[in-house]
């Protein structure tokens, strides 16, 4: 009878735990087509929330854009080098660019940027909003007339994706050029050669997994954070289980997203 009763409450608790797990995909879900309607909305841009859009856009892409920058040279440098090095070892001279390209560019930059904004803002970010639902302030902000959505949501989830393009856009670039002169040096003579294999990678249909790639990490890493706090959690209402619950969705969604785009560009 005892091992009876052990089996149905694991598997009622298995059952709690799924439908929990259901609900909170679906929160997510929920809160990024309501954002989705209001960024697409006129009236969600005001001057009081182009403000805040603007503010928010400073905040998680400012302060830790010349940090990242060096840093990411720096890491280019460093792998670039191994990668060149260890082609040219071989006898692979003509595919040291292609596996700098596809190694750095393709996979792990924007990786690497989602990475760096979920640390540096959305998580805390979420952490504030969070914070601010549990002391009331967005219900005063309802009581005020003013929807929360708006005014507090919006702003975090559009700099989070903002954040997350731009420094991705920008390792891209300096890792096209780092990778140029390790190949070609400081010279032009190379410039035809390299501009015919960069382009023979970002053919359409990687150009096109790549841009959406991009586009999905930095949807995941803006908009999971908050939607996590937005909504209650049994049993572990705390600020830490809210990052914790956000960083888990967040890390195996981009896993997902990486496996597809590995899936579309190599099979």
């Amino acid at each position: 009878m005892s091992a009876g009763f052990s089996l149905y409450g694991w598997l009622a608790g298995l059952g709690q735990g799924l439908l929990r797990w259901l609900l909170g995909w679906w929160k997510v879900l929920f809160t990024g087509a309501q954002v989705a309607v209001l960024a697409f909305s006129p009236s969600s841009y005001g001057p009081e929330a182009r403000s805040a859009v603007l503010r928010h856009i400073w905040q998680a892409a400012g302060p830790g854009l010349p940090g990242f920058t060096t840093l990411m040279a720096l890491f280019n440098v460093v792998l670039i080098r191994i990668l060149v090095v260890t082609a040219f070892s071989y006898g692979l001279t003509q595919y040291a660019l292609d596996a700098v390209v596809r190694v750095l560019v393709l996979e792990l930059i924007p990786l690497i940027a989602a990475l760096f904004v979920a640390v540096e803002y959305t998580i805390p970010g979420g952490s504030e909003l969070y914070k601010l639902r549990r002391g009331g302030a967005l219900e005063a902000l309802r009581a005020r007339g003013c929807e929360p959505l708006s005014h507090e949501v919006l702003p975090r989830v559009l700099a989070g994706m903002f954040a997350v393009l731009l420094l991705a856009l920008l390792s891209c670039l300096i890792s096209l050029l780092l990778a140029y002169v390790a190949v070609h040096g400081f010279t032009l003579a190379g410039l035809p050669s390299y501009n015919h294999a960069v382009g023979t990678i970002f053919n359409p249909v990687v150009s096109m997994i790549f841009s959406m790639k991009t586009l999905l990490f930095a949807l995941a890493v803006a908009l999971l954070p908050v939607a996590n706090a937005l909504r209650d959690i049994p049993h572990r209402g705390s600020r830490t289980s809210v990052e914790l619950q956000g960083l888990v969705q967040m890390s195996v969604l981009m896993l997902v997203i990486e496996v597809a785009s590995l899936i579309g560009n190599y099979y």
